[in-house]
């Protein structure tokens, strides 16, 4: 029992420390592959759990960079020149856009708001 609440106390510990990034990005590896090892842990399936998680987070981080090269681009077209690396890019478009960060249409207002 005390062993488990080690584990538990240092996977809660590193998940902490790896998550406070400065950039907003979709965890990796890491972070996935620990969420996926405690989940794991608790049925039995810890390196099962952590190797579907690993591989989820690389997937969604992939998803993630692609779709900021693809507002990169369009900010591109729109202002020919722009200098600064695809993540600014990326950003600038999300702001002239009025777009969430993952999404490259404009945020839909919520279905039971009426108009006036």
């Amino acid at each position: 029992m005390k062993r488990h609440m080690k584990f538990l106390a240092a996977t809660a510990t590193l998940a902490l420390a790896t998550s406070s990034v400065s950039y907003a990005e979709p965890g990796g590896c890491l972070k996935y592959g620990t969420a996926g090892a405690v989940g794991g842990h608790m049925v039995g399936h810890g390196v099962l759990g952590a190797t579907g998680g690993c591989v989820t987070g690389m997937y969604k981080r992939h998803e993630f960079r692609k779709e900021e090269k693809e507002k990169a681009a369009a900010y591109d077209k729109e202002h020919p020149g722009a200098k600064g690396t695809y993540a600014q890019k990326a950003t600038a478009y999300d702001v002239e856009h009025s777009t969430s960060p993952g999404k490259m249409a404009p945020d839909a207002p919520a279905a039971n708001e009426s108009l006036h």
